[in-house]
C-alpha cells in the first residue's frame, strides 16, 4: 500500500505569503481575534500603487518609502526588497486636466466632453497605452528602519507600481506628497499609496461644475483588469452614471467623473467594483475655490464608523455618508473631543436612505479643539451598513484649502505613515469607546538623511481624541516615519496624521489616516496530518 502524506503546516505557511489579500481585520473594521491554536506570521509579499501625482507644471512631488524596523518578527531586515517602478499610461483616457481651461497651467490638453463620454461608455476612441519612459525604481528600499525619498517636478510623472518581499514586506508603506503653488489645482496633496483590491467606496466625490474629480485606476497585474464605476447621489443612482473601464496590465487609467452623468451632484458616492483582476484606486479632487487633494477609499460599509483627525482650526466640515444595502441606516453622530464624546448641536442623528447619499454641513464643529467623528447605530434605529468621508476646510475667503478624511480601520497591531517633517505635523489618536482607554506606543524612525529613532507612549482616554505634536528623531535630517502600536490591554484606537505646509497665504494641508498595515496574518495550526491513502 502506498501512503502519501499531506500536511496542513505547508498550507498554513503558504497563506503567510499572500500580501494585500490576507487580512487581520474584519470587513466592518472590527479587529478579529486569532483563532484558537492559530499562529500570527509576517506576510512575505506586499503590493502598493501610487497614482500619477499631477499634470501641473507647478507641482513638486516627494515619494517616501519605509518599513518599520523589526516588522518581520525577528527576521534579518537586510533580506528583502521594496521598490516602486513606473507604470504605463492610457493616452487620451479622459483624464486631461480641465482646470487648464480656467487658467491652471498643464502640459495635458483638455479633451472635449463628448470624447470623454464615449470613452467612459466603453466606446473605442483609439486610446493607446504609452509605456513608461524608463523602469528605474523610485525610492527603492534595501533595509528597514530608515525612509528613502525621491522627488520629481515633472508634469507627466507616471503612476507607480510597487512590490516588497521577504523581510521588507510586512508594514511596507509609501507616501506621495505633492505641492502645487498656484493654479486651479493649487494646494498640498497627500496620499498613502494603496494596496490593490476588488471593491472601493468613495463618499464625498462631486460632479458639480466647481469640482473636477478624477478616479485613478492602476493595474499591477499581468493581464487586463475590468472595472465597473457607479455614482450615487441623494436620490439614488445618478442618471447614466455607470461605466465599464478596461485597465491594461501594468498600466494606469483615469476618468473624469463629471462626464459619466448629465446630473451634477455635489455630494455623491463612487462605487468601484473590479470584475476581473485587482486594481489600486484613488480620487483626485480639485475645487475652484478650495484647492485640491486626494480622496482615498473609505472603509468597507459597517454599522459603526470612525473618522479621525479633524484639525482644531477647521473652519468647515462636511460629512457625506452612503448606505449601499437594502435598508435605511440611522446613525448617532458624536464628536470625540480631548475631554470626551459630545453631540454636535443640531446634528444628533443622521438618517441615510437605502442606496442613497446623505450630506450634512457640520460647520466649525471642533471650536478650536481637535476632534474625531464617531458614527454608531442610533437608539432604536436601523443598524444597516454605511460608509462615509469628511471634507475638511481650513482658512477663510480666498485663502481656503480642503482635505479629506475617510472612515478608516482601527490600528490592530501596527500602522505607519511616512513623510513627516520637522515642523507642521499633528498626530491624532482616537479611543472611540467610552470606558476603554487606549495605550499606544509611537515610534519616530530615523530620518531619511540622518537621526536617531525615538519612542513615546501615550494613553488616550476612552471616548476622546488626543492630538499631539508627534515625537521627532534626535538629530533629525530629512523626513521620517511614525509607527503606531497599541500596547497589551489597550482599547480600540484609530489614528490620523495632519501635514501642514502653508503656500503663500493659503493654509495648505493634507490628512492621512493610519489603518492597520496588515503586515501579519493568522494561519491555523495543524491539529493533525491529512493523508491520501492509495492502494
Amino acid at each position: 500500500m502506498k501512503r502519501t502524506m499531506m500536511s496542513l503546516i505547508g498550507a498554513a505557511a503558504g497563506l503567510a505569503t499572500v500580501a494585500g489579500v490576507a487580512a487581520v481585520a474584519a470587513p466592518d473594521g472590527a479587529a478579529k481575534a486569532a483563532p484558537q491554536g492559530g499562529t500570527r506570521l509576517p506576510v512575505q509579499r506586499s503590493s502598493l500603487l501610487c497614482p500619477a501625482p499631477t499634470s501641473s507644471e507647478l507641482g513638486d512631488t516627494t515619494y517616501t518609502s519605509f518599513v518599520p524596523k523589526g516588522a518581520a518578527a525577528g527576521a534579518d531586515a537586510k533580506k528583502g526588497t521594496a521598490k516602486l517602478v513606473p507604470a504605463g499610461t492610457v493616452k487620451d483616457s479622459g483624464a486631461a486636466d480641465e482646470a487648464s481651461k480656467k487658467g491652471g497651467k498643464s502640459k495635458s490638453k483638455a479633451n472635449d466632453r463628448a470624447k470623454g463620454k464615449a470613452e467612459d461608455s466603453g466606446a473605442d476612441t483609439g486610446s493607446t497605452v504609452v509605456p513608461p519612459r524608463d523602469s528605474k525604481p523610485v525610492a527603492p528600499l534595501d533595509q528597514a528602519g530608515r525612509p528613502v525619498t525621491a522627488t520629481t517636478d515633472a508634469a507627466d510623472a507616471p503612476a507607480l507600481v510597487g512590490d516588497a518581499d521577504g523581510a521588507l514586506a510586512p508594514g511596507w508603506t509609501a507616501q506621495q506628497t505633492t505641492s502645487i503653488a498656484a493654479g486651479n489645482g493649487r494646494g498640498l496633496l497627500g496620499l498613502s499609496c494603496t494596496a490593490p483590491d476588488t471593491t472601493f467606496w468613495f463618499p464625498g466625490v462631486s460632479t458639480d461644475r466647481d469640482r473636477q474629480d478624477y478616479i485613478h485606476l492602476t493595474n499591477p497585474g499581468p493581464t487586463d483588469a475590468q472595472v465597473d464605476l457607479e455614482l450615487r447621489g441623494k436620490d439614488g443612482a445618478l442618471s447614466g452614471a455607470t461605466a465599464s473601464v478596461t485597465v491594461p496590465a501594468h498600466t494606469t487609467v483615469s476618468r473624469l467623473l463629471s462626464v459619466l452623468t448629465g446630473s451634477p451632484a455635489t455630494n455623491a458616492a463612487l462605487h468601484v467594483v473590479v470584475q476581473q483582476g485587482r486594481v489600486g484606486a484613488a480620487v483626485q479632487a480639485s475645487d475652484a475655490k478650495l484647492g485640491s487633494d486626494w480622496l482615498p477609499p473609505s472603509v468597507d460599509p459597517a454599522d459603526s464608523l470612525v473618522l479621525p483627525g479633524i484639525p482644531k482650526d477647521a473652519t468647515s466640515v462636511r460629512l457625506v455618508a452612503v448606505a449601499p444595502g437594502a435598508a435605511d441606516a440611522d446613525l448617532k453622530v458624536q464628536l470625540a473631543t480631548p475631554t470626551g464624546l459630545i453631540t454636535p448641536a443640531g446634528v444628533e442623528t443622521l438618517h441615510v436612505k437605502s442606496g442613497m447619499t446623505t450630506a450634512v454641513d457640520l460647520k466649525d464643529l471642533t471650536k478650536g479643539e481637535a476632534g474625531s467623528l464617531v458614527l454608531t447605530p442610533a437608539d432604536g434605529g436601523s443598524k444597516a451598513p454605511v460608509t462615509a468621508a469628511l471634507r475638511v476646510t481650513r482658512g477663510k475667503g480666498a485663502n481656503q484649502e480642503m482635505a479629506f478624511i475617510p472612515a478608516t480601520r482601527p490600528v490592530d497591531k501596527r500602522a505607519t505613515v511616512a513623510d513627516n517633517r520637522s515642523k507642521g505635523g499633528t498626530l491624532s489618536l482616537v479611543a472611540p469607546e467610552k470606558g476603554k482607554d487606549a495605550k499606544v506606543k509611537v515610534t519616530a524612525s530615523a530620518g531619511s538623511d540622518g537621526g536617531t529613532p525615538v519612542s513615546k507612549t501615550y494613553t488616550v482616554k476612552g471616548g476622546s481624541t488626543l492630538a499631539v505634536d508627534p515625537p521627532r528623531p534626535s538629530g533629525l535630517k530629512g523626513s521620517y516615519a511614525l509607527t503606531v502600536e497599541p500596547q497589551p490591554g489597550s482599547g480600540p484606537v484609530y489614528a490620523a496624521r495632519t501635514l501642514v505646509q502653508p503656500l503663500g497665504g493659503i493654509p495648505a494641508f493634507t490628512v492621512q489616516t493610519l489603518p492597520d498595515d496588515r503586515g501579519s496574518v493568522v494561519v491555523p495550526t495543524a491539529g493533525q496530518d491529512l493523508s491520501l491513502l492509495n492502494d
